[in-house]
């Protein structure tokens, strides 16, 4: 386990300034040195039962293989990627097929499911898992950079060079999303690794963050904030003072080094 590893982080989420209740969920799993946000849909109060469906299953799972590394587990191993990273996927495709069966079983829940933006800390750097449109940006060196990259139908249509910048701006079905966890049975999970230096900060977001705050304004205000809590208050009111048109969630973390 990475408990030598210091990360510090904090998180914050907001109903945001349109919505009327708040389907987002966020998680820093300090024990497993895992940090996660879910930002749900599905409407009537389920998507927030599925993104706190989605975090309440990785803390289980977590815990459970953590006490017990030889627990067995509900998914084969893949020979191509190491023991953390197995365990992040797991994970996650255990907390989407809870969501995909809780949705088939009571109609209140049907077409219910959550993104899932994860990062986990390992001995030798740092796991990031996603699904969906939520996000993770790495601040170092004074620049921002995007580790993750949008399961969205305008993500697609931007990756196929359909579109120009004003097309962009105002694409109709921004908030289609083409891969989320309780969409289907399985899902595909994402993964890339990071080896971070010492002061790098990561921060997830769901889209409510990512959406009306520009990269240059979330890069300002990290640069402008040390301290991680007021850093992700700060985020959440710009997000906000942009209009605020969905929930708004963030959590950062704070690469310190081993020690």
């Amino acid at each position: 386990m990475a408990s030598h590893v210091r990360v510090i982080a904090a998180g914050e989420t907001n109903v945001g300034m349109k919505r009327t209740h708040n389907e987002d969920s966020f998680a820093l799993i300090e024990s497993d040195n895992l940090f996660v946000v879910a930002d749900g849909m599905g409407g009537h109060a389920s998507g927030e039962v599925a993104s706190q469906m989605a975090i309440d299953t990785l803390r289980e799972f977590f815990a459970a293989t953590s006490a017990d590394p030889e627990a067995t587990w509900p998914y084969k191993m893949d020979k191509h990627r190491g023991y953390e990273e197995n365990r992040l996927v797991t994970g996650v495709k255990l907390a989407n097929l809870r969501i995909y069966e809780a949705a088939q079983r009571d109609p209140k829940y049907r077409g219910m499911g959550t993104t899932a933006a994860t990062l986990l800390v390992v001995d030798d750097g740092i796991y990031i898992g996603h699904v969906g449109d939520s996000r993770v940006y790495r601040v170092r060196d004074r620049k921002i950079e995007l580790l993750t990259e949008d399961h969205s139908l305008l993500n697609d249509y931007i990756k196929m060079k359909r579109l120009t910048e004003d097309e962009i701006k105002y694409f109709p079905h921004k908030n289609v999303i083409v891969r989320a966890l309780g969409m289907k049975e399985t899902v595909k999970v994402d993964t890339r690794f990071e080896t971070p230096k010492p002061g790098d900060v990561y921060l997830l977001c769901s889209d409510g963050l990512s959406g009306p705050v520009s990269e240059d304004e979330i890069l300002k205000i990290c640069l402008e904030t040390p301290d991680l809590k007021e850093a992700v208050s700060r985020l959440i009111a710009k997000g906000n003072e942009n209009g605020g048109p969905d929930n708004i969630t963030g959590v950062m973390c704070r690469w310190i080094g081993a020690g």
